[in-house]
């Protein structure tokens, strides 16, 4: 009942910030005299608020069209690479005018988190990535529209999917875990190395993820372990309503991880929105640009399958089965000392209140049969968990890092 509840309010509030955009277009016309009246921009910035209060449920465009590669130009086109019906892998493959301008680059794949917003929210990271390499990210879709006939989707699924995705690539990739999931890519990589795989990967880059939550616990483990998993069940979880092709699934809905995470700095987020209005009413167009595109962002939610997400708060966050070596995958137990061959780098944000400093790192100690040249951890003063793959500071200071440990490692 809670889905039907909340899409009911969403129902109920439609027709309202549908008539806020429509005034607040007709404030904004360029022929109105009364157009820059301090009373006008404010009813103007007020109409705003109003249409953008209220979450999407659709991904976001990337709207990465092109880059540059060694001062020349490259148009970038999205592809398909590979489906599966929980998520598309996209190839962000670049054209250049001249043929012979095409430079071979380091395949990269990132692996998206699955933890309520979609793959987008890693747009700033692409964007820096595409121009000395070729990315493939993981796209993964909403749960709501994916239809019953095709299953359950646990994080056993998930693994299965970033190996299908990594042997599909091939040999020689560099695979970057933003996040949530740094624990199956990790799984990923042990199970290929305990099989001698070919297509290892060469590097491995895990950002800001839960590899030991028992390290410097943050909000989101304490409420994680505070709870049994019937909590979890009876309270969180619930059914896509009628109305969308996933029809009667069972998920963890994305208004719900949202409010989450808007509750953990919820002054923040009012200090962020009071200061849009602000910068609306004194026509500070840059400013308010820069708020509106990261609230288009954030606020555009998935849902997550039910499977998968209670697994992982059983598996990663109550059991800590990966630290402790009690990970399986398909009854196989994970090895991470099974690796050998692929590179490790990890990165974490002194300031991140989702994945502490010290639970990302700890991967260095499970991969006892990787030899300490290969393994290198970089920890990022001054940005939080959105800070380590996203903005200036990732751009100038974390990104340089990557790029030259994936060079070294090729």
């Amino acid at each position: 009942m809670l889905y039907e509840a909340y899409q009911a309010q969403s129902d109920a509030f439609a027709p309202f910030r549908w008539m806020a955009r429509q005034t607040q277009d007709l404030l904004n016309q360029p022929w109105s005299m009364l157009a820059q009246h301090p009373l006008v921009r404010s009813a103007t910035a007020a109409c705003e608020m109003v249409a953008r209060a209220g979450m999407q449920h659709d991904r976001p465009d990337f709207r990465i069209t092109e880059t540059m590669v060694h001062g020349r130009r490259a148009i970038v086109k999205e592809d398909v690479f590979r489906r599966h019906p929980f998520c598309k892998l996209l190839h962000f493959r670049k054209e250049y005018e001249d043929d012979a301008a095409a430079i071979a680059q380091p395949r990269v794949l990132v692996v998206a988190p699955l933890s309520g917003h979609f793959a987008t929210l890693l747009r700033g990271t692409i964007e820096t990535l595409i121009a000395d390499h070729d990315v493939y990210v993981t796209d993964w879709v909403n749960a709501r529209n994916v239809p019953l006939l095709h299953g359950r989707f646990d994080l056993d699924d998930y693994i299965d999917v970033v190996l299908d995705f990594i042997r599909a690539l091939g040999p020689d990739l560099n695979v970057i875990a933003v996040c949530q999931p740094s624990v199956p890519v990790l799984a990923a990589a042990a199970l290929l190395a305990e099989d001698g795989d070919p297509c290892q990967p060469r590097t491995m880059t895990l950002m800001g993820g839960p590899i030991d939550t028992r390290v410097n616990p943050t909000a989101v483990n304490t409420l994680a372990t505070s709870r049994p998993l019937d909590w979890f069940m009876h309270n969180v979880i619930d059914t896509v309503p009628a109305r969308y092709a996933g029809a009667f699934r069972r998920v963890y809905p994305g208004f719900l991880q949202l409010a989450g995470f808007m509750t953990m700095n919820i002054d923040r987020h009012i200090t962020a929105h009071v200061d849009l209005f602000r910068n609306l009413v004194r026509g500070d167009g840059e400013g308010a640009a820069a708020t509106r595109k990261f609230y288009d962002e954030y606020m555009s939610v998935m849902d997550l399958p039910a499977d998968f997400y209670l697994q992982t708060v059983k598996r990663v966050f109550q059991d800590h089965a990966l630290p402790l070596g009690t990970f399986t995958s398909r009854g196989r137990p994970i090895t991470p000392a099974a690796i050998t061959r692929t590179a490790l780098l990890t990165i974490e944000g002194e300031n991140d209140d989702i994945c502490a400093v010290g639970q990302t790192v700890a991967a260095h100690a499970l991969l006892t049969g990787l030899a300490a040249s290969k393994k290198q951890a970089y920890m990022q003063p001054q940005v939080g968990h959105f800070g380590v793959f996203n903005g200036r500071r990732w751009r100038t200071e974390i990104y340089p890092r990557v790029r030259a440990f994936i060079r070294d490692n090729c």
